[in-house]
């Protein structure tokens, strides 16, 4: 998970205004918290890059090897580093890559539309087969949402594991926490949903993101130019746009 910086004074008067929402009413946007180890944003109106993975996605001891190299490092470059070999190895298909399976790869993406546009705004995802990317404006607690998406696919899936031949194995389906960051500008969107977009063809997949199926590329085709909207409010004329594509459920 990346260490977030300070928040400018907007942010911080936002997401103050937010935490104390989050008292008030069960579920709502926490502002800066901690789940343990790094501090995170949760803020209504923030869209979040968000990415959770299989729990056999990556070794444990590669990724213990990895935080010995990285030892002595600044933080920035650290979790810079961190973050592109981890994403590497993902991309490489390690673990049972369950979600490879089209019966699991869809139940995971009718999870991430059904509530789309009463607890989040989904803007864009890719459902590759080990991990989850996806970017998102939350209306209520970040963590609650990623853990409902989580906790339905992974009672599915672990019924069904033989039948499908899943091959999980162990009790867990998810990894327990997931990576979040928010978007700081529209150019760091654009590389978001670029990014997202062309996962599968960066790992060689596919050739084109419209042709990995599950996927908003494959469901919704390019964003258009309105993507170029601002981060904190405007870039609902897109999410609505794609919205509005969206097959029921």
């Amino acid at each position: 998970m990346e260490v977030l910086g300070p928040p400018s004074s907007s942010l911080a008067h936002a997401a103050s205004a937010e935490t104390e929402n989050a008292k008030l009413e069960l579920g709502g946007p926490r502002g800066w918290h901690s789940r343990g180890y790094v501090p995170h944003l949760d803020v209504a109106g923030v869209l979040q890059s968000v990415t959770f993975r299989l729990a056999d996605s990556l070794p444990q001891e590669k990724l213990r090897q990895l935080e010995r190299e990285l030892e002595g490092l600044g933080d920035d470059v650290r979790d810079r580093r961190r973050r592109v070999q981890i994403e590497s190895w993902l991309d490489a298909g390690m673990g049972c890559c369950a979600l490879r399976h089209p019966a699991v790869a869809e139940m995971v993406e009718k999870a991430l539309l059904h509530f789309d546009g009463e607890r989040y705004r989904l803007i864009c995802w890719t459902i590759m087969p080990n991990h989850v990317h996806l970017l998102i404006e939350p209306l209520i607690d970040l963590g609650r949402i990623v853990q409902s998406w989580k906790s339905f696919t992974a009672r599915w899936a672990l019924e069904r594991n033989a039948v499908l031949g899943l091959s999980i194995p162990g009790p867990h389906f998810w990894m327990r926490d997931f990576w979040d960051r928010y978007i700081r500008s529209d150019a760091h969107l654009k590389a978001v949903v670029e990014y997202i977009r062309q996962n599968p063809v960066k790992a060689g997949l596919v050739q084109a993101p419209e042709q990995w199926h599950w996927s908003s590329a494959w469901r919704l085709g390019p964003p258009s130019s309105s993507l170029a909207c601002s981060v904190r409010g405007e870039h609902e004329c897109q999410a609505g746009a794609w919205r509005s594509q969206e097959a029921s459920f």
